[in-house]
């Protein structure tokens, strides 16, 4: 058996779910693929859900780069990351099995915070304020001095992330293959004492955003790391970054990102 026929299934299992994926599960098996308890053994890992799914796939796996990700929505749920649904399952096996794999390469995120600790993002990192009182932060790109921020909060998305939290507040969406991050802000205040860019602005993959928050009572903001929040007090320095990392997903033809885009918002 092809070592790459390892399949792992990442999904939260309940009764019905469980049903329901039985098919799969014997589809899978009928075509020579072996299904793993462990994500460590694999060579495919497959979410069941929406992106919402496959970000945690993602995240809970350890943004593996030796193995290659899937994302399988059920009805009625819709992902940008999530080439098939469970009634074109055995198109996907197909795809794995006999054609030549199309792979997609997603770029990824360094976050470090307070210099400390160490995290990964396939769509964004965000800080908010989590009391009634704007957030102050200091953002430095490459180490030169950019500008203050006062406001509700800061977004920082991938490419691939550029359509989720970053486009509700008017950001771009930002091609794949374009290796970049972009910066948006969330209620900035602007008037004649405090002045920011007001828009997004995108970096090149090259550069170093840090981001320097003045310690004046809102020690306690809320970081999103993709579709996880965390509570880490006293933050006082969050640096992000762009290394080679990439996550890697099967493509099936005539699937682009932007056909996907396109059948998402139009």
């Amino acid at each position: 058996m092809d070592n790459r026929n390892n399949i792992y299934f990442y999904y939260k299992p309940n009764s019905n779910l469980d049903k329901t994926l039985e098919p799969l599960f014997d589809l899978a098996k009928k075509n020579n693929f072996r299904i793993v308890e462990d994500a460590k053994d694999a060579n495919i890992i497959l979410s069941i859900g929406g992106d919402g799914a496959f970000l945690q796939a993602v995240r809970k796996t350890g943004f593996r780069q030796d193995c290659l990700y899937a994302g399988i929505t059920r009805e009625e749920e819709s992902g940008l990351y999530c080439d098939f649904e469970l009634d074109n399952f055995d198109k996907m096996l197909e795809t794995m099995q006999y054609a030549p794999l199309e792979v997609r390469r997603f770029p990824v995120i360094d976050v470090l915070i307070n210099g400390e600790s160490s995290f990964q993002c396939l769509n964004e990192v965000s800080i908010r304020s989590t009391v009634i009182k704007t957030i102050v932060i200091d953002v430095m790109i490459d180490d030169m001095f950019f500008e203050t921020f006062r406001g509700d909060g800061l977004i920082v998305a991938t490419p691939t992330g550029s359509t989720g939290y970053n486009k509700s507040t008017n950001g771009a969406v930002i091609d794949p293959l374009i290796p970049c991050f972009q910066v948006s802000e969330l209620a900035s205040l602007n008037n004649n004492r405090y002045r920011t860019l007001g828009s997004s602005f995108v970096l090149g993959k090259q550069r170093k955003l840090e981001l320097d928050i003045i310690q004046d009572g809102n020690d306690y903001p809320v970081i999103g790391l993709d579709n996880e929040a965390y509570s880490i007090r006293n933050i006082k320095n969050i640096t992000v970054s762009m290394g080679d990392k990439v996550i890697k997903t099967v493509k099936l033809k005539n699937n682009s990102y932007w056909e996907r885009v396109q059948r998402t918002f139009l």
